[in-house]
């Protein structure tokens, strides 16, 4: 099974898997824990520019290229062979990201960016797509407040730009209802962790 967590920036869905993890390896899973961009060492150093705060000339064209490339090679390398070993991944951050980023909050069209990455990824979609939804004020406070958080380029953009990001999730959500689960990422960390692994368990029972 083939799991992403997607959000806007401080949703805390970082830490709210981390308990699910925990529990499906005591239940017995085998479960690959991975992110994007990133995951392999490629895909790594793609991130590095991606993110980069000194990169703030990056076009948006650009930008979606980059996440794709990055994307494809996270596959070829980490993703499908874990698969294809029936493994359960679980990924921070995937397509999702892209279409709500650059193809909503950047304005390069939703399905421009789509078929850029149906071209990555040779149409793998996710079995299961938690979106942790929190208001965009919340969660860039949640990051300045945190230390230790790393902080990137888009962590960086206007409130609009996020706000744009969060409209351009919850559409995606109702494009997609059939692999998508909304959790109400405001509520308290034992609250979030919870209803993440129920969301879990259920599409796993079915």
């Amino acid at each position: 099974m083939f799991i992403t967590l997607e959000g806007p920036e401080g949703s805390g869905k970082t830490t709210a898997v981390e308990a699910a993890v925990k529990k499906l390896e005591e239940m017995g899973y085998q479960i690959v824990r991975t992110r994007e961009p990133g995951g392999t060492p490629i895909s790594e150093q793609i991130r590095n520019v991606i993110l980069d705060k000194g990169n703030t000339a990056m076009d948006g064209r650009t930008e979606a290229l980059l996440y794709a490339a990055s994307r494809r090679q996270h596959l070829v390398e980490k993703v499908w062979p874990a698969l294809k070993e029936g493994k359960i991944v679980i990924c921070d951050r995937y397509l999702d990201s892209s279409l709500a980023y650059q193809g909503g909050a950047r304005g390069l069209g939703i399905e421009e960016v789509l078929n850029i990455n149906l071209f990555a990824t040779e149409n793998t979609w996710p079995d299961l797509t938690l979106l942790f939804d929190i208001k965009p004020e919340i969660g860039l406070a949640r990051i300045n407040a945190n230390a230790n958080r790393e902080v990137n380029r888009l962590d960086l953009e206007k409130i609009e730009f996020h706000n744009k990001v969060r409209e351009s999730f919850l559409a995606l959500a109702k494009r997609f209802p059939d692999r998508y689960v909304i959790i109400d990422a405001s509520l308290s960390r034992d609250e979030v962790a919870k209803a993440t692994m129920e969301a879990i368990l259920s599409r796993l029972c079915k």
